[in-house]
């Protein structure tokens, strides 16, 4: 499962040098209109949550993470904001008081890939599929009926490398594995390595990730025009 706890001290540098359009994400989150609770399934170091709950002060906000280091960081970042709840949890068990109205995940635990004219693949942070099951399966169970499941949508995941903020240089190699792939982070500074993380990613076809989350009463709804930042199902 992936732990980002190597990352955590340098993630935010690397996801606020564009890595994410994080007021583009809130703004297609506020498409859901009428939601009065929401619940950010790997909420890391709470940027997303920030800007959520900048917007959104009547909204009860919660956030859990598996990596306690993320959740430090996160604390620090959303103490101003009363409305918002941060817990530390695994998705496999996750055990929250109540259901709510919207859940999301936007590269938290699962999200959605958009390579070219590919369909669609759902990416999972989890390499275990009945691991996947039982977490698919608790988010379903903290959602209210008529409520939504948001998954993001990312690009294709490819190696690169990029310079960043202070002068460090991003990069990343992506290697196969029989269920996915295997992610490698890097971060540098000349020729000193500060950060390195492996995660091992599984991978489901879409209609397979459609049928699995339509046997938990998660439906699949077509996205508002225009909106390419998230897929969306809804409970029964």
């Amino acid at each position: 499962m992936g732990d980002y706890t190597n990352m955590s001290g340098y993630y935010d540098l690397i996801m606020t040098s564009g890595y994410y359009d994080y007021p583009k994400i809130v703004d297609a989150l506020m498409a859901s209109q009428g939601f009065q609770s929401v619940l950010e399934i790997g909420c890391g170091t709470g940027l997303i949550l920030e800007e959520l709950a900048k917007r959104n002060t009547g909204v009860e906000i919660t956030g859990f993470d598996l990596t306690q280091a993320m959740l430090n960081i996160a604390q620090q970042r959303l103490a101003p904001y009363s409305q918002v709840h941060l817990i530390h949890q695994n998705v496999t068990v996750l055990q929250l008081p109540g259901r709510f109205d919207l859940a999301f995940s936007y590269g938290g635990v699962w999200y959605f890939v958009m390579d070219g004219g590919q369909p669609l693949f759902m990416v999972s942070h989890i390499a275990d599929h009945q691991a996947n099951w039982d977490g698919l399966t608790r988010v379903a169970q903290h959602i209210q009926p008529g409520g939504q499941l948001l998954l993001g949508i990312q690009g294709p995941h490819h190696n690169y490398a990029a310079p960043i903020s202070n002068g460090y240089v991003y990069s990343q190699t992506i290697d196969p594995s029989p269920h996915g792939f295997i992610k490698h982070y890097f971060l540098d500074d000349g020729d000193q390595r500060l950060m390195s993380q492996r995660i091992d990613y599984r991978t489901y076809a879409f209609d397979e990730a459609l049928a699995m989350l339509a046997s938990l009463g998660l439906h699949h709804q077509p996205s508002p025009e225009g909106d390419t930042s998230f897929v969306r199902f809804v409970k029964s």
